[in-house]
């Protein structure tokens, strides 16, 4: 895992750090240019039988730590709001109609339709399966191909920002 700030490589745990009221992700060093929100846990010491000592939750179950998913980006198709009235019409809806069903406002529906609204990513998949359409594509991230090269990585704020020393 690398700093948010400097980009180097996280030795240990990370410090998540409030910064201009930003959550950053920072190392030992960045995480004094702001107010350390998390510090890194200690381990915890066990005794012989396995238990933890001074522990007040006894009987639960070790919290897990959630793994980020691949952020998978998705597309409207051309022509979508053809699409979305066609079958709307297809199916004998009104835009009225068509909204109750999916729990949105008459207006919402005609201005997606018109042109004028692009419906976000949840309202495009609410749309695609009470029409029974496909309106919404997978984009392929260059994110791997970045991976590949060893000398290239991302930008952090460091790179980008002059850091003010008090």
């Amino acid at each position: 895992m690398n700093c948010e700030i400097c980009g180097s490589e996280i030795k240990g745990q990370p410090y998540k750090t409030k910064i201009d009221n930003s959550l950053m992700v920072t190392c030992k060093e960045c995480s004094r240019y702001g107010k350390v929100q998390q510090r890194p846990q200690r381990p915890v010491n066990r005794n012989k039988k396995g238990n933890q000592k001074n522990n007040n939750n006894s009987g639960r179950r070790p919290q897990q730590t959630m793994r980020r998913q691949p952020e998978e980006e998705f597309e409207l198709i051309d022509g979508y709001q053809k699409r979305i009235k066609d079958a709307r019409e297809k199916q004998n809806l009104t835009q009225k109609k068509l909204g109750e069903k999916i729990y949105e406002r008459e207006s919402v529906i005609a201005h997606i339709e018109s042109g004028k609204m692009v419906p976000d990513e949840r309202l495009a998949h609410k749309l695609e399966k009470t029409l029974r359409i496909k309106i919404v594509e997978k984009i392929e991230s260059n994110e791997r191909e970045f991976k590949d090269i060893g000398r290239l990585r991302e930008a952090t704020i460091g790179d980008v920002a002059r850091i003010k020393r008090s």
